[in-house]
């Protein structure tokens, strides 16, 4: 890979996210001013754009990029599903911009699936999801996902699966699969989680009468199902929250 001696060079209108991570932190940037410091440079925006991003033409192409509709996405969320030859096809994004970008997601999904610890137990749905979650963002959180956590007598995780890969609209689960791997491992209890690429944790029809065969179907085998957990964006919808177990 050849790297232009542009790309490896900050200019000094380039470096005013730069300096104001030096000044005050990452945690004072805002997502484009992230991506800014990563992209380095930028085509020149034109005399009509605001005078920060003439200032920085970096920040004007993260900018940009961060506004276009990904799919069902824009965004973080929307850039991280695309392929390093479709991160291309954006003005600006050459080779190396595309690679890296690529690497620094990549680097994200690995450090927080690092993170998850198995958990000697999950007391509230908010739990389980924030342990789920870095499974069902993964390809960006395109696709539905479906995850079974199987418990012991005291509510310890025994096992985790998942079940299923859906497309955008909707992930199979089978009941059968779900009791199968219940018995194989002894558990006690399960929790199921999916998520919606939508974002809209709102349960539909289908996820309501899953839930209602997998209750009636865990009391006649004495399988509690402890909660159907959908999860969103940022948040997520408890069928036992919401009384509907």
């Amino acid at each position: 890979m050849k790297v232009s001696k542009k790309e490896t060079q900050l200019t000094a209108s380039d470096r005013l996210p730069y300096e104001k991570f030096l000044q005050k932190g990452a945690e004072s940037l805002s997502d484009a001013e992230l991506l800014a410091i990563m992209l380095r440079t930028g085509p020149n925006p034109g005399p009509d754009a605001p005078q920060a991003f003439r200032d920085c033409p970096a920040l004007a192409l993260a900018e940009q990029v961060l506004s276009l509709p990904l799919g069902s996405r824009s965004g973080l969320l929307g850039l991280s599903s695309l392929s390093c030859n479709q991160l291309q096809q954006i003005r600006g994004i050459g080779e190396v911009k595309a690679v890296r970008i690529c690497c620094i997601f990549e680097l994200a999904r690995r450090i927080a699936l690092g993170q998850r610890k198995k958990l000697p137990a999950f007391p509230d749905p908010g739990t389980a999801a924030d342990y789920c979650r870095p499974i069902f963002e993964e390809d960006g959180g395109m696709l539905e996902r479906t995850i079974l956590l199987l418990l012991d007598g005291k509510g310890c995780l025994i096992r985790e699966k998942l079940l299923s890969i859906g497309t955008i609209d909707a992930a199979l689960v089978s009941p059968r699969e779900i009791f199968l791997q219940a018995l194989r491992v002894g558990a006690v209890s399960f929790l199921l989680l999916h998520n919606h690429p939508s974002g809209d944790v709102t349960p539909s029809p289908e996820d309501k009468e899953l839930t209602k065969r997998l209750a009636m179907l865990g009391g006649m085998m004495q399988l509690c199902l402890t909660d159907h957990i959908i999860v969103g964006d940022s948040d997520f919808f408890s069928f036992r929250q919401a009384g509907l177990i």
